[in-house]
C-alpha cells in the first residue's frame, strides 16, 4: 500500500471504508488510519514513533476499540455482527477518550454487518460526535448499504490500490487532454460520463491528474500546450475537488464543478 499520511489529524474524514479482499491489507490500512488519529506528534501524521502511535501498532490503545463478530458457546465465530453490537458503539461513542482527542471504531468485517445493525451505524455516521472516527473494513464495498457507503471515505488497500491507480491515471491523462484542447463541450460530455465513478476511484483520479500537473510544471512531462498559469490553476481546483471528495460531497457535484471550471474559468 502507498504510503498514507495526513497533514493533521484534523483533516481526517470521520468515517472510512478500507476495502481489500485481504483481511491483513484493510487492518494495515486500519492502523495506519488510528494512529494518525490519536497521534501526538506536530506535523504530518501518523509520525510511527510517539507513545500514541506504537500503542496502536501494538493493539493496545484504550481509544482504538476493535468491533468483531462474536464467538458462539462453541466456540465458532457468528457469521454476523448483531444490532446490539452497534448500539454499543454507539453509546460509547458519547463518552470521552480516555487518552488521545479522539476515539477510533474499527468494525472488523463490516459486511458482515446484518441490516438492522448497518442501519443502527448509520446513527454515527448521520451525526458523529466529535472526535469519533469509524473505519469499516470489508471485502467488498459493494456488500454495505449504499446509505451507509455515501456517507463514508472508501479507499481501496494493498496491492488491490495499483489497480486503482493505473485507472486514476487513465481518467487523468484524458481529463487533462480535453482541458489542453479547451473543448469545453467535450470536456461536460467527459465528466457526464464518468459521473458514476465511487468515492474511491475519483479520489484516485484526482490525485493523478494533481501528478501530472507537478511533472508538466516541473518539465517531466509535455504540457500538452496548457500555460503554467493554467496548470497551477487545474492544481488548485483539483486540491478542492479532492478536499470536496474527503468531505463525502457527491461525485457528480464534483464532476460538475470540473466540467464548469476545468477550462479557464478557475
Amino acid at each position: 500500500m502507498r504510503e498514507m499520511t495526513f497533514k493533521s489529524a484534523s483533516e481526517l474524514s470521520h468515517a472510512y471504508i478500507l476495502v481489500s479482499p485481504a483481511p491483513e491489507e484493510r487492518l494495515e490500512a486500519a492502523k495506519t488510519i488510528a494512529a494518525a488519529a490519536v497521534c501526538s506528534a506536530p506535523g504530518k501524521v501518523p509520525c510511527g514513533n510517539c507513545r500514541a502511535c506504537r500503542k496502536v501498532r501494538e493493539g493496545i490503545h484504550p481509544d482504538v476499540i476493535a468491533v468483531r463478530r462474536l464467538v458462539d458457546d462453541k466456540g465458532k465465530q457468528k457469521r454476523e455482527i448483531g444490532v446490539d453490537q452497534i448500539r454499543t458503539v454507539v453509546s460509547d461513542a458519547v463518552v470521552l477518550p480516555n487518552e488521545a482527542e479522539r476515539k477510533v471504531y474499527v468494525i472488523e468485517d463490516a459486511e458482515c454487518m446484518n441490516l438492522p445493525a448497518q442501519n443502527a451505524a448509520l446513527k454515527l455516521l448521520e451525526e458523529p460526535p466529535r472526535g469519533v472516527i469509524l473505519l469499516l473494513l470489508a471485502a467488498n464495498a459493494e456488500s454495505l448499504l449504499e446509505t451507509v457507503r455515501s456517507r463514508c471515505t472508501e479507499i481501496v488497500c494493498g496491492s488491490h490500490a495499483a489497480e486503482g491507480d493505473a485507472e486514476g491515471q487513465k481518467l487523468a491523462a484524458a481529463f487533462l487532454k480535453r482541458c489542453a484542447e479547451r473543448d469545453e463541450a467535450e470536456l461536460f460530455r467527459w465528466c457526464a460520463a464518468n459521473e458514476n465513478l465511487d468515492n474511491a476511484a475519483a479520489s484516485a483520479f484526482v490525485e493523478s491528474a494533481i501528478g501530472l500537473l507537478t511533472d508538466m510544471l516541473c518539465r517531466r512531462k509535455s504540457s500538452l500546450g496548457l500555460s503554467d498559469r493554467e496548470c497551477y490553476d487545474l492544481v488548485t481546483l483539483l486540491e478542492h475537488a479532492g478536499d470536496m471528495l474527503r468531505l463525502n460531497v457527491g461525485v457528480k457535484h464534483v464532476l460538475g464543478l470540473l466540467a464548469v471550471r476545468g477550462i479557464g474559468n478557475q
